[in-house]
């Protein structure tokens, strides 16, 4: 009798939920504290039966316990902490020595946020091999292509398909490059000067450096040189514009598959359950709900980029907390988000459902004025003049496309074959021949094909 966000049992894997989960949350912090200790045990500051205590029960979490505590103190790592303390009666009295709460949150949070980006990682790998099928088994089918959402000249489904995987495969680069430079706050207290470390060290051959690196490399993250209480809030910044990127290449598309599927277009569909229910209503419908989830929730990833704009732009001075309640979600669900976007992705690629009918029928309707360039072409190979060949075919299309419009079979060639003006430079069949729309599309294929091998290329292991 609560609430609960979609992001709970609707969208994003479960991979993905359990790692922003309130228990790897609290297992992360714990990460943190236990590396902290780690490091003041190696400059004799914790003993060993402290530090062996403290990781014993590192994993021990009591969420429980955490919440009636916070319910008290209104402070919820400190309410771990305390809870985490309770259960180690050595060793809790160290527990936090030098810290403040960012150097636990804040390091732990890209904890999380490498492993969050090792998901995306995966699935977009899987999703760019799908794509690599499918481009290689549509590399020469032949479809309309639309520019400003209106018939233009042929090209080929794989061809089209590359578009979508090209800057899909950018963003796999972009984003394992910024995986591998995401960079927490290290241990440093509340201002980041570690002036608690020096005062802690005094007498100990370990500097405060030393002893933050000996932290980061239990972590596996690297440090800014200059922090103040938190990490620079630009780096949220740049993670959710990279993942807004992402979004949006995914959101074309999901809408550009929207229209394929819908009649006028009738190119591709996403794959439909046998068992599936298209609308409550209207019982024949086939809604394309897998695009349009995706189009929906790319929205909200795009919309997270102006809050975090925002936590960078007025974090004041070395710290101010009014980023940390909208941080909460929008890290953790812009992620999910992207999880949940590219799963849906993967499953419509793999299942994609060709309308080589529907296909077939556009070439037929609009292909012959797709070709109208190429006939002009030869025309003035043979001899004739350009601009008066031009005109006489705009005035055969524009007669032409009124019949279309009223859903009668295209006249275009029969009229162009019986023009007398044009049969001077062309025989009646050479006409028909270059208005097969079907043979004009240039490189696509060849180029389809060398996208795909790069993409396999570039998804192999290792």
């Amino acid at each position: 009798m609560t609430y609960q966000s979609p992001y709970t049992i609707r969208y994003g894997s479960e991979k993905m939920r359990a790692l922003w989960s309130e228990t790897a949350k609290r297992r992360a912090w714990r990460r943190v504290w236990v590396a902290v200790a780690e490091a003041q045990a190696t400059a004799d500051l914790i003993s060993s039966e402290q530090i062996d205590e403290i990781k014993t029960h590192a994993l021990d979490i009591d969420l429980k316990r955490a919440i009636e505590i916070e319910a008290e103190i209104d402070h919820d790592l400190m309410a771990e902490l305390k809870t985490f303390a309770e259960q180690c009666p050595l060793g809790g009295r160290v527990l936090h020595w030098g810290l403040t709460s960012a150097d636990v949150q804040d390091n732990a949070d890209i904890v999380r946020q490498k492993a969050a980006l090792a998901i995306l990682l995966g699935t977009l790998r899987d999703l760019l091999l799908q794509f690599a099928h499918q481009i290689e088994a549509t590399a020469d089918l032949v479809t309309m292509g639309y520019t400003h959402l209106q018939p233009a000249e042929p090209t080929t489904l794989g061809y089209r398909l590359g578009g979508y995987a090209q800057d899909l495969l950018a963003h796999f680069d972009t984003l394992a490059r910024l995986r591998l430079h995401l960079r927490g706050k290290g241990i440093r207290g509340a201002v980041g000067t570690a002036a608690p470390f020096v005062d802690m060290l005094t007498d100990s051959q370990i500097t405060p450096e030393m002893l933050e690196a000996t932290v980061m490399d239990a972590l596996d993250i690297e440090a800014y040189p200059i922090t103040n209480q938190t990490y620079p809030r630009l780096q949220d910044y740049t993670l959710l514009c990279q993942l807004a990127g992402l979004a949006a290449s995914l959101h074309k598309f999901a809408f550009d598959l929207r229209l394929m599927q819908s009649p006028g277009f009738r190119t591709a569909a996403e794959p439909f359950g046998d068992r599936q229910v298209g609308s409550s209503a209207m019982p024949f419908k086939r809604n394309p709900v897998k695009a349009e989830k995706i189009c929906s929730l790319a929205r909200q990833v795009a919309a997270g980029v102006s809050v975090a704009w925002q936590n960078s732009a007025s974090n004041l001075l070395e710290r101010t907390l009014d980023d940390s309640a909208s941080r909460r979600s929008l890290i953790p669900e812009a992620f999910l988000a992207c999880d949940e976007m590219l799963h849906t992705a993967v499953e419509i690629v793999s299942g994609l459902e060709v309308d080589e009918i529907g296909i077939e029928a556009q070439l037929a309707t609009f292909g012959p004025f797709a070709a109208l360039e190429r006939v002009l072409t030869t025309l003035v190979r043979a001899g004739a003049d350009r601009q008066e060949m031009h005109e006489r075919l705009r005035v055969h299309s524009m007669t032409a496309w009124e019949t279309v419009q009223k859903d009668k079979p295209n006249p275009l060639a029969d009229r162009l074959a019986s023009d007398t003006m044009l049969l001077k430079y062309l025989q009646p069949a050479r006409i028909r021949n270059l208005l097969d729309a079907s043979s004009y599309v240039g490189t696509a294929p060849q180029r389809a094909r060398e996208l795909a091998a790069r993409i396999r290329e570039r998804m192999k292991p290792g």
